[in-house]
């Protein structure tokens, strides 16, 4: 789970590095495919937090 957490924290740093770059320097391939990995990477992250919350009835 930890090696997830960072590599979700690098691909969206590199999707922001990407975005911050001027219009004519950004490579919108780039970005939609960072964000789309981003998304997937939250995604796994949020269901894995929420399967280890206890559940309490």
């Amino acid at each position: 789970m930890t090696i997830i957490v960072i590599v979700s924290i690098f691909i969206w740093i590199a999707a922001i590095h990407e975005m911050i770059k001027p219009s004519k320097e950004q490579n919108n391939r780039k970005i939609i495919t960072l964000t789309s990995v981003g998304t997937l990477t939250t995604l796994i992250i949020t269901i894995s937090i929420f399967q280890s919350l206890p559940l309490s009835h």
